[in-house]
């Protein structure tokens, strides 16, 4: 079980991982970044549509938990973070989003009052380190106080998609159905960004031409049913169905590889060359990810006296 929920959270990392790579000829084409990211979720929606009528019962039994995963996971995560990179460095808010790992540590720890291993904690510190370097934090680094608020919204978001992803996860078959979930999900986040984006504003006519992906000529329609098909719907669902599997923590620190995979594959199809530091810290997140997934959630002892060893024993989602 544990090594399907890994190999889950591996394949979400690299599905969301490849919408940058995917929405940058887009966005460099003349589509407008919320444009695009509503396209996104609009498409997925759609795609979902059976789904979510198959589970409509979902409607009357969670309206909270569909209503938070559609505020927080999608619209939240992707609203946020665009408009962050709008006042401050990209990778500054990146990495600011990827501080998600150590928020859910918190959640975890001083909310839900629950134990975490060591291993997960020393985990999230090299993960979070790591991608320090990998989007070289120290360059063009801004303090722009809405930016950074923005982007640790962003933040605040992701914990969200983790801890509602893990709701049910414990109530066997009255657990509700994660594809359900994800389904209503994207449906009200689409409703959501249709507001944001207003995309009755965007031009059309773009879909139907082309865009260059270092220096090669791709259909515009191609890299959205990529961004719809692989990077919303098949990341969200494996990304929901790994933490299910894994504990939130753990698979928020393996959803940090999402910033690793990305700096490679904009590498290789954007022609956008690594650096050492980024080489560097793409090691430093793995072995984060790999400390992070081999540690066992604990189980809180019976006295009421706790240990200092059991007080130290993804997310808990995007994404």
């Amino acid at each position: 079980m544990r090594g399907i929920g890994l190999g889950l959270a591996l394949v979400s990392a690299l599905a969301f991982g490849g919408s940058g790579v995917a929405a940058k000829p887009l966005i460099e084409a003349g589509l407008d970044p919320l444009h695009v990211v509503w396209l996104r979720v609009a498409g997925a929606a759609l795609v979902m549509l059976p789904v979510a009528w198959r589970h409509r019962a979902l409607v009357r039994r969670r309206p909270a938990l569909l209503a938070g995963f559609g505020l927080l996971a999608v619209a939240g995560v992707q609203a946020c973070y665009f408009a962050a990179i709008s006042r401050i460095p990209v990778g500054v808010a990146l990495l600011v989003e990827y501080l998600a790992p150590a928020l859910v540590l918190g959640w975890v720890r001083f909310v839900q009052r629950k134990p975490v291993t060591r291993a997960a904690a020393l985990g999230v510190v090299l993960a979070v380190g790591g991608l320090a370097c990998v989007v070289e934090v120290w360059a063009g680094l801004s303090f722009d106080a809405l930016g950074l608020l923005l982007a640790l919204g962003a933040a605040c978001c992701q914990v969200g998609y983790f801890v509602l992803s893990d709701q049910g996860s414990d109530a066997g078959d009255q657990a509700p159905d994660p594809l359900g979930v994800i389904a209503y999900g994207l449906l009200i986040g689409a409703v959501v960004l249709t507001v944001i984006a207003r995309p009755w504003g965007m031009d059309w006519s773009l879909l139907a031409g082309h865009a260059t992906m270092n220096g090669a000529t791709v259909p515009a329609w191609l890299l959205l049913c990529w961004i719809v098909l692989l990077a919303t719907v098949v990341a969200y669902v494996t990304g929901v169905l790994s933490v299910r599997r894994l504990s939130p923590q753990v698979a928020g620190v393996v959803a940090c590889l999402e910033a690793v995979i990305a700096t490679v594959l904009a590498w290789i199809m954007l022609g956008e060359h690594l650096s050492a530091p980024q080489l560097l810290g793409g090691a430093v997140v793995l072995a984060g990810a790999f400390i992070a997934q081999s540690s066992k959630p604990q189980a809180p002892d019976a006295p009421q006296v706790v240990e200092p060893e059991t007080a130290l024993s993804r997310s808990g989602g995007a994404v």
